[in-house]
């Protein structure tokens, strides 16, 4: 479909653009709310300050795409392809990121809290001071990703791997660490509980 069209068509009201191709279309600052792009073509697209708040991006492809201060809370993006996609400073609370592919996505200063980021790849993200309060990261590949300085308190952790990670600075209390792999990660002054720790002072069951 025309981008113009789509755009039309969208304020005419009608929301289903099922599987449309977008590839490097130009969105930006566009309100799109509860839009239905499921299975969309929208690689190395410029959603830059997009609103797409409840927005159904389910297996949409948005690789290399730029949403930097997009909204995207409590939209749907399970099994999207993000990966090497721009969201600095996106909004993504509540957003729903089931098994969604953010490797080496550069998300610093995101707000992903209380999302669903359960069985995702984020390997080699950029996450640095990423607010994921009350996140659902369980079971999700966070090897090698910079998370210096994020907040992760009351998350669930469970089963990730932050292997080789930077976690400097990061706080992780309240968070639920069971079987978490740390394996060559940096976790100078992580905060777990009511302190500090270093690598050589953290346990994990």
């Amino acid at each position: 479909m025309n981008l113009n069209k789509l755009i039309e068509s969208y304020f005419a009201g009608n929301r289903d653009f099922v599987e449309a191709n977008l590839q490097q279309a130009n969105l930006s600052e566009i309100y799109l709310n509860g839009i239905n792009l499921n299975r969309a073509n929208l690689t190395s697209a410029n959603l830059e300050g997009t609103s797409l708040r409840g927005a159904n991006l389910n297996e949409a492809i948005l690789e290399r795409a730029t949403l930097w201060r997009s909204n995207l809370s409590k939209s749907f993006l399970i099994w999207a392809c993000l990966s090497k996609a721009c969201l600095i400073r996106a909004n993504l609370e509540s957003a729903d990121l089931h098994k969604a592919d953010l490797s080496q996505a550069d998300m610093r200063l995101a707000s992903l809290r209380y999302a669903d980021l359960s069985n995702t790849n984020l390997a080699g993200a950029d996450l640095r001071y990423a607010d994921l309060t009350g996140a659902n990261l369980a079971n999700s590949n966070l090897a090698g990703a910079n998370l210096t300085g994020a907040i992760l308190s009351s998350s669930d952790l469970y089963n990730v791997n932050l292997s080789k990670a930077i976690l400097a600075r990061v706080d992780m209390r309240d968070a639920d660490l069971s079987c978490v792999s740390l394996d060559e990660a940096e976790l100078y002054n992580a905060k777990i509980g009511d302190s500090s720790l270093s690598p050589s002072m953290l346990e994990v069951a």
